[in-house]
């Protein structure tokens, strides 16, 4: 087949490649205009950009497919392509109706979720967020709304109890490869079967923002493990900014929510009597580092209050 693949991060590059390595024809890429990044501000190519490249492969950066002249001349490009298939893994662009009929075989998004569960922009942290024990990978025909599409394929893994949303999004990026290997062969022999989404079971995963990381120790030990496991938290310790990227629940311990309780191990009161153990930290101004690392330097105080 011709197939036009359409994807941005680093999650979308090992569909990429799998359709590179295949039999299939990849006839072009589309993806997200290169923005700058880090202190610099240095401008630079998308994962998927650099992939494609490395494969020699006609890359396009159109900034909308859905108005303007830009948008007219991507969609012409698209057509001149006659694809087949148009494959799309976390490209970020709602895909106009004139785009989604182009291909023979329509377009095929992988979306890292068991659908209809966690549309939109942020299904894994949000999983991880909602203490979620499975998550997976969905093959679906796409449609005009969001997520909304026909599902083809799914297959489901388990989240351990203490992976992080960078671990868990490095084993869904190799799973959606897996995944759409499998849809492709279904595809050419007939054999996919299109189900609709329940939409009285979808969820929605918004997008994540810097807010969202802070730490309320008035919550549950579990849920602020969860939230520092999906998007990484933050406190206040003697008014300086802490970041936090790995913690363990305690046993129940003694103390108001907030307060130290165990200064040798960093351990923190929560509003379920459980405490908090913060094992990976950032102080401000500093690199990160264990909380052992840090205690080294640093002496605690029990009953000091974060937050």
């Amino acid at each position: 087949m011709r197939i036009v693949y359409m994807g941005t991060p680093d999650i979308a590059v090992p569909c990429l490649r799998l359709l590179a390595d295949g039999k299939h024809e990849v006839v072009g890429v589309f993806t997200q205009p290169d923005r700058p990044k880090g202190r610099g501000h240095h401008t630079i190519p998308t994962p998927v950009k650099a992939a494609a490249a490395a494969y020699g492969f006609p890359v396009y950066q159109p900034l909308s497919l859905r108005r303007g002249e830009e948008a007219q001349a991507a969609i012409e490009t698209l057509r001149q392509f006659a694809p087949d298939l148009i494959v799309v893994m976390a490209y970020g662009q709602i895909l106009p109706k004139e785009v989604l009929e182009l291909p023979k075989h329509g377009c095929i998004n992988l979306h890292a979720s068991l659908l209809p569960a966690y549309r939109g922009a942020a299904p894994i942290q949000w999983a991880i967020l909602n203490g979620e024990t499975k998550t997976g990978v969905t093959a679906m025909q796409m449609a005009e709304g969001l997520d909304t599409g026909d599902m083809l394929l799914k297959k489901e893994i388990s989240i351990g109890e203490e992976e992080t949303a960078a671990e868990l999004h490095d084993r869904l990026a190799a799973l959606s490869a897996e995944v759409l290997a499998e849809t492709l062969t279904a595809l050419e022999q007939g054999t996919l079967r299109a189900e609709p989404q329940n939409d009285a079971l979808s969820s929605y995963a918004s997008r994540i923002t810097k807010e969202m990381s802070a730490l309320d120790f008035t919550r549950p030990a579990a849920e602020l493990h969860d939230r520092i496991r999906a998007i990484t938290g933050f406190t206040i310790l003697e008014g300086k900014r802490l970041k936090v990227y790995a913690s363990r629940v305690t046993e129940p311990v003694s103390g108001t929510p907030g307060t130290i309780v165990d200064e040798k191990a960093f351990v923190v009161a929560c509003g379920d009597g459980k405490g908090l153990r913060l094992t990976e930290i950032q102080p401000e101004g500093k690199r990160r580092m264990t909380a052992e690392e840090f205690l080294r330097g640093k002496t605690l105080c029990k009953g000091e209050t974060l937050g």
